[in-house]
Parts: structure tokens; sequence; C-alpha cells
């Protein structure tokens, strides 16, 4: 959805936006703000949580349970209800059952489960995002919400091909919403790599960037057993190397398809209008 005016977007009755960047360069508080001012907030990563990952998150808290013999009991005969408490701003439910390959004494998964597990996200996410236009027509007429902010997990530059319009995940989003890429600086990346090792995020890696990091750590660290790999160092390890690989992609995908704000911009937004301005201005930034 690329305009030939800034105010065409600006005067519009209705507004919505898909917003993506690196985790944690502030989307979902972007999209927090944005409730206040009654826009509808649509969470990817809530949906991959609820409808599409829910169950297999709920059996693996119940498989853990089945370990012990109080609760196996007590699952047997209905006596106790296990739920996943996921919300907008808690994803521990889905980084927890996402996990992390390897030790699995330090809580690793083995590499294959890891792998399936993976491939269930990769799917999960595709179906979520091509759920933006049902849920902005029932955010519309359900609920009576003019404006719309699609709030998408870092993962979404992997599930796409930047450079395909007639990629369907790019279809679905560019026809409903505009696009919208939050850059975030190095500082930023820094940052975030420092947060992610005590606060970890949903990841998905491309099999084949699984692959090639899982055997160069390995290497670097050398570690013959895959089942011997500290699979909390890996996490941190893999995150600031898949975050690396993902910038010049998200690149690609705003130049393409959308527009690009700074995160630091972000700071000055107040409300809806403050960000329809700020949106207005990136449109006006790509047309000179």
């Amino acid at each position: 959805m690329l305009f030939t005016s800034p105010e065409q977007f600006h005067d519009a009755p209705r507004h919505a936006v898909t917003v993506f960047g690196m985790a944690g360069v502030g989307k979902t508080r972007l999209a927090a703000l944005l409730r206040q001012s009654q826009w509808f907030h649509y969470s990817v990563d809530y949906r991959i949580g609820t409808r599409h990952m829910g169950e297999f998150i709920v059996d693996n808290f119940k498989a853990e349970a089945m370990k012990v013999p109080f609760l196996r009991d007590l699952l047997r005969s209905d006596s106790i209800k296990i739920e996943s408490n996921i919300t907008f701003s808690n994803l521990a439910p889905l980084s927890t059952y996402l996990g992390r390959p390897g030790d699995p004494k330090k809580g690793g998964l083995p590499l294959d489960e890891y792998r399936r597990r993976q491939e269930q996200h990769r799917v999960a996410e595709i179906g979520a995002l091509k759920e933006v236009p049902h849920f902005i027509a029932r955010a519309h007429d359900l609920y009576g919400y003019d404006n719309f902010i699609a709030d998408t997990g870092g993962s979404l530059i992997e599930v796409v091909d930047p450079d395909n319009a007639e990629d369907p995940v790019i279809k679905a989003l560019t026809a409903s919403t505009t696009l919208l890429y939050i850059r975030g600086t190095e500082k930023d990346a820094d940052e975030l790599i420092s947060r992610f090792r005590s606060h970890p995020k949903p990841m998905y890696y491309q099999p084949p960037f699984l692959t090639r990091k899982w055997a160069e750590f390995k290497t670097l660290n050398n570690v013959a057993d895959e089942g011997k790999v500290d699979p909390d160092a890996f996490g941190a390890w893999g995150f600031e190397a898949l975050l690396h690989d993902r910038l010049p992609r998200y690149q690609k995908l705003a130049d393409n398809f959308g527009y690009t704000i700074d995160a630091a911009d972000l700071a000055t937004v107040r409300d809806g209008e403050e960000f329809v301005d700020l949106v207005t201005t990136a449109i006006r930034g790509r047309m000179r």
C-alpha cells in the first residue's frame, strides 16, 4: 500500500499499519500506546501462541506435569486444568515451548525436536500474518475500530521473500496495510542482545541458517557432541548472528514495499494523531 502523496495517507478516514523490525525495537510499546487512541492492536506473536500453537504449548506443559506422580493422577482424572497465560507483553509460554537446542541437563532440546518446533512456528507465523486482512475487517465491523496496527514478530522477515510482490504474506499485508519498518541502530542491537540473555524472545531460524550456525558454534567452542552444547550460550550467540543477518533484509522489504522510520523517532509519539503524522513524514521522505 504505497501512496501517491503524504496527504492520501494522512487524510484517510481509516488507517491500517503493519510495523516490523528487530525484536525489542519498540513495536509492542507503540501498539500499546495506540490502543489508548482507539487503535485495534493485532499481535502476531499472541495469535501464534494462542490460535496456532496454543495446543502444542499446553500439551508440553502437560507432558512435564505427567512426570510428577501427584500431578499425573490429577490430570488423568480431570481434576486440574493446565492453561497457557500468554499475553501481548508476556510471550514466555511461546518462548519456553520453542526452547533452545543443546544439553538436556541444562534445559536444552535435541536438535531434531528443536527443528520440529521451529517448523511449527514457521507455519503458524505465516498463518497469523495472512489473517491480518480478516482482523482488519473484524476490528471494524464487530468492534467499530477505524484504525488498526499489526504488531509483528522479529521473524516476519524469515517467512517472506522481500523481493517478491507475489509472496503470499507480502501480498496479504500490502493489499490491506501500510508496511512500516522501525529501524534500530547498532547501539539498539547491542542493547537487545544484552536484554535477550535475561529475557529470551521467541526465535525462528530458517533451516539452512540454523544448520550453518549450529555447526559454526560447535566448531568455535570445540564441542563435538551436540548434546553437550550449552543452550543458553548458543541462544544468545545465535540471536546476535540472526539479528545482524536480518537487518539488511528488513531494509529491503521497506524499500520495496513500505516506509522506514527510526526507532528514536517513536520516543516523540504520544498518541494516534502523532503516529499518523510520523508515518506521513516517512511517506513524504520516500517521495523526495
